[in-house]
């Protein structure tokens, strides 16, 4: 769950399938006829407008 907790374990959704994981990116990117790598860049882009970053 490392997407949104910090823990650095990112197919470990804890106990609680509520919280992002891996396997949460890829059915994802599944739904939306993506690779993982083009959600994640997506998901990394929208994030940095709210958090209000700069696109790099």
């Amino acid at each position: 769950m490392c997407y949104n907790c910090g823990c650095g374990v990112p197919n470990d959704d804890m106990g609680n399938p509520d919280n992002i994981t891996e396997e949460t990116v890829k059915k994802a990117a599944k739904a939306s006829g993506q690779s993982v790598e083009e959600a994640k860049k997506n998901m990394l882009e929208e994030l940095k407008k709210q958090l209000g970053q700069k696109s790099q």
